[in-house]
């Protein structure tokens, strides 16, 4: 590459392009070059300072020619066999050696300012100085028809602007206008769609970038996003987005800004003093005069099932502006939570509706509390049906509507047998753990009932734990996982309640090595006898160990409840829908009774969505598996097959239908909330005093001015009825 002021060799050319190229030292190579240069006749002596600029190259002779012209490298590159062969300049358009002729005002026009994101100048015609925008009537955006706070950018003096930092990695330069295109695509423009990359290459696209992996390459077609959910979004700092509102598009003076900003939206306001030019721009698409963008964190946040209150302080450590709490819950209120029960409604009634039409169903029931022991205020209530693993059924219950959370699930029962016989589901067995209560209702309403193995093997592994511990009786701890075992395969393998108490009760007989039974039923041991080398794992029945063993298995409710052990499903897909609720309704956050149930929903529609996934595979198509170690197993390692990743369908359906529907009309989806029979908090079953009174009466117990307990005590209008002095014990 020369210098600017070295000229080309050619003869006969007046060129005075840049780009020039010195001729190569290969001798066949160079005898081509300097043919070309002479036009045939070639001195006796020439000179070694030979250049040849790019124009008399044809285009396939530069390898990055695509590259040069884009304005992503700075130099052209000749390819090695590379001949002169072009002595002027082209006149047909289709000749690939136009582009070399305006290359450096091709690179001019498609070159942009890193820094402020805006293309350098263009020139003009001086028989007029307004671009095409200018001639158009100016008109202005009705922005925010709220009261919001103002700042004033370019010509004022607010301390805060002087202080702010500049963010650009290149100076600050005015930028100027957006060439001028086509009439159309002007006009365009000036109704929201906007040209970019039109050379199909990001003009900030950087080759030495560390994250080039990440860079994408956006073509703008003709068919713009159909909605505002689809559109993308970015981060855009305050000191970058104001330089591009510095100077007038006119007469490039330097213009008074003013800022509206309401949540994440943001509204500038471009004047020029001295011009009188003027201009609106939104950040985000305005809704019947509500920010799209507010709206849209506001859905995004409650529908995945994050923390408001947690993102605000991500937003604040970043000093990205949002909303307050306030207007997340009006968002909430207004069109968040219709939207989300009418989507679950929904989907509930094309499940019953199946299940009615269908044969008899196997349901799977329990309750969860939101917090444990038996101060819990919400119960909510789980209804799976088993053949299909999807949960048809949530039923929510606060603990003053029953009178305690010990009576929340018979009462989360009822209601969702009521629900499913009014919608003519009928019933072949229902599954739960081994609730009394639960047992009562089923049993007097003549419902088969079937226990989960995993509840009654949990049960009984914890009282032979401790038998174990027990003097004289560590030999049960050997037999404890083959117990375990063998409460499944006595589920798994009988068919009839006796069946399954003659396999439980022949358990006693084979600990001590005997393998015939006196049962009919079952009269001995399935498996393979063989002579055991170490005796003394068996059981004698005149020792502790063998007497507690059968004291605690042969127990009548122990029997009762064997009998009913489920022979086909279990209540393992209820236990992982509760492990996924915890995603949207953590146990130490409070939530009203209908954010509960939202959050109820919302965990029902994901699980139900992804409930069938499969598992995982290699490149080479090997199933995949994970190790764990579960607590319950105590250092037994065990392997997990890895399912494929969860899909989030439900999350783009609920946010297109609030965007689409329900911000457009909220009186109808809000119908359904305002039918619901919310129950009253537990707070209004108490009397609220004065809350100044209530200030007045507070005393500290650490108080050092004494008078803790008089203090309480007369505070409560409770005579007191001796005194002890301080230094009586």
């Amino acid at each position: 590459m020369a210098k600017r002021k070295e000229k080309c060799s050619v003869v006969g050319c007046r060129d005075q392009h840049q780009t020039l190229h010195r001729v190569p030292a290969a001798e066949d190579k160079r005898a081509a070059w300097l043919k070309f240069i002479f036009d045939g006749n070639v001195p006796a002596e020439v000179g070694k300072k030979l250049l040849v600029c790019a124009n008399h190259f044809t285009a396939d002779c530069f390898t990055n020619l695509g590259e040069y012209n884009a304005g992503v490298v700075g130099r052209l590159i000749l390819d090695v066999e590379a001949v002169p062969t072009l002595r002027g300049i082209q006149t047909d358009e289709g000749h690939a050696s136009t582009s070399l002729a305006s290359s450096s005002v091709l690179r001019a026009s498609t070159t942009r300012n890193v820094g402020c994101q805006t293309e350098p100048p263009k020139g003009r015609s001086v028989g007029t100085q307004l671009s095409v925008r200018t001639l158009h009537s100016h008109y202005r955006s009705e922005a925010v028809q709220a009261t919001v706070s103002c700042r004033d950018f370019g010509t004022s003096t607010d301390p805060f602007i002087a202080s702010l930092p500049v963010l650009s990695s290149t100076p600050i330069k005015r930028p100027s206008k957006r060439p001028r295109l086509e009439e159309e695509e002007e006009e365009d423009s000036l109704e929201g769609s906007s040209i970019m990359a039109s050379q199909g290459l990001d003009p900030t696209y950087d080759p030495e970038d560390s994250v080039t992996a990440l860079t994408e390459t956006t073509v703008m077609s003709d068919a713009a996003p159909t909605s505002t959910q689809e559109i993308r979004k970015y981060i855009v700092y305050e000191t970058c987005l104001m330089e591009l509102f510095e100077v007038c598009a006119v007469c490039k003076r330097v213009c008074t800004v003013k800022t509206k900003r309401l949540g994440t939206f943001l509204s500038v306001e471009q004047r020029c003093n001295h011009c009188e030019y003027s201009r609106s721009w939104n950040s985000q698409p305005l809704l019947d005069n509500t920010p799209a963008g507010n709206v849209q964190l506001s859905a995004a946040v409650y529908i995945s099932g994050a923390s408001f209150f947690k993102l605000q302080r991500v937003f604040k450590a970043m000093r990205l502006q949002i909303f307050l709490y306030d207007t997340f819950r009006r968002h909430a209120r207004m069109f968040i939570e219709p939207a989300i029960v009418y989507t679950w409604k929904k989907s509930q009634e094309e499940m019953l509706q199946r299940l009615s039409e269908g044969n008899k169903a196997i349901l799977g029931g329990d309750m969860r509390a939101d917090s444990p022991g038996h101060c819990a205020k919400f119960g909510s209530y789980t209804t799976m049906d088993l053949n299909t693993n999807t949960v048809v059924d949530l039923q929510l219950v606060q603990s003053n509507e029953v009178g305690g959370s010990s009576n929340m699930e018979k009462e989360g029962l009822k209601r969702s047998l009521a629900l499913l016989s009014a919608r003519g589901v009928t019933l072949e067995c229902i599954v739960t753990d081994r609730h009394p209560q639960i047992q009562k209702f089923l049993r007097e309403n003549n419902i088969t009932q079937f226990y989960d193995v995993w509840h009654m093997e949990k049960g009984i592994s914890k009282k032979l734990d401790k038998i174990s511990k027990k003097k004289d009786c560590q030999k049960v701890k050997r037999w404890v996982p083959a117990i375990r075992n063998h409460i499944y395969w006595t589920a798994a393998s009988s068919k009839t309640g006796p069946e399954r108490v003659a396999k439980w009760t022949s358990l006693l007989n084979h600990v001590q090595d005997i393998h015939t039974h006196e049962d009919p039923i079952f009269p001995k041991c399935l498996h393979t006898v063989r002579i055991t080398r170490d005796k003394s794992k068996w059981l004698s029945a005149a020792t502790p160990a063998f007497y507690h063993l059968e004291k605690e298995l042969t127990k009548k409710t122990v029997l009762k409840d064997i009998a009913k052990l489920s022979p086909h499903h279990q209540t393992s897909s209820l236990e992982a829908f509760h492990s996924v609720i915890l995603r949207f309704a953590p146990k130490n956050v409070v939530y009203p009774y209908l954010g509960m149930l939202c959050r109820l929903y919302l965990a029902a529609l994901h699980y139900n969505e992804n409930a069938d996934r499969g598992q995982a595979t290699t490149s080479s198509g090997d199933p995949l598996f994970k190790m764990s170690f579960p607590k319950s197993r105590k250092g037994e390692c065990r392997v997990k097959p890895v399912k494929t990743e969860a899909t989030f369908r439900y999350v783009d359906d609920l946010m297109c239908m609030i965007m689409e529907k329900v911000f457009v009309d909220p009186s109808s989806y809000r119908a359904e909330i305002l039918n619901m029979n919310i129950p009253p908090d537990l707070s209004s079953q108490y009397e609220h005093p004065d809350k100044e009174e209530v200030i007045a009466s507070y005393v500290s117990r650490f108080n050092q001015g004494g008078g803790g307990f008089e203090a309480s005590v007369s505070s409560l209008g409770i005579r007191k009825l001796q005194t002890y002095p301080k230094n009586d014990t």
